[in-house]
Parts: C-alpha cells; sequence; structure tokens
C-alpha cells in the first residue's frame, strides 16, 4: 500500500528535520517518496505505476506519497520546485532526487541501484 504522509508522520517515518541537521533515515527498510499534487496530470500518470510497485516489492519497500500543497513547509525542506518528484531513500547513505514523471523500468532500476532492493 502506497501511504500517504504529512509532516507529522514524516518525521516519525522518513526523517526528523526540525531536530536534525545530519541525514539520518529512520526508516526500517528503504523507501521511495513521491511528492505530488491532486493537479498535476503528470502525478495521475505515475500513481498507478506506484500503486503496481507497491504491490510487487511487498515489504521489501516503503511507497510514500507527499502532497506539496499541504505540506508546504515539508516540501520547502527539499526544495521541491517541480512535481512528480521522487526521494529514493537508501537504508545507508545519502537519499537520491529524481524529478518529472519516470516509466515503470526507471523506477525498477532505481529501486535496485540505488535502494539495492531486488523483487
Amino acid at each position: 500500500m502506497v501511504e500517504h504522509l504529512t509532516a507529522e508522520t514524516f518525521k516519525e517515518k522518513v526523517f526528523d528535520y526540525v531536530n536534525n541537521k545530519e541525514w539520518k533515515y529512520s526508516g526500517d527498510k528503504p523507501c521511495l517518496i513521491d511528492f505530488y499534487a491532486n493537479w498535476c496530470g503528470p502525478c495521475k500518470m505515475v500513481a498507478p505505476v506506484l500503486d503496481e510497485l507497491s504491490k510487487e516489492y511487498g515489504d521489501k519497500l516503503d511507497i510514500f506519497k507527499v502532497d506539496t500543497e499541504a505540506e508546504r513547509e515539508l516540501s520547502a525542506v527539499f526544495g521541491i520546485q517541480s512535481i512528480p518528484s521522487f526521494l529514493f531513500v537508501p537504508m545507508n547513505g545519502q537519499p537520491q532526487m529524481a524529478m518529472g514523471a519516470l516509466p515503470k523500468d526507471t523506477f525498477e532500476k532505481a529501486i535496485k541501484e540505488v535502494l539495492s532492493v531486488e523483487k
């Protein structure tokens, strides 16, 4: 299941950006975060792909969504300028950002290479 995050749940499940200056991921498995808006056409095109990936990877990967309209502060923390934007968060190391509506095979490649997750 793709889970929607608010700033509050983001701080619990991903990164407490208020109290930490250095990146420290707080999740228990790698995650992919979709920064989107309801009015965004490309965001709507990607949504079913993320649902498919969520089913295919199951409990090996968390997929989260952040509504940039509702969570402006959180979007600003990550410097979101265009949507959709995707944050690939590995268990160790720095997260990596990708922008634009990506095809499924690009997501799969990034999940494998950046997040070290296999189906």
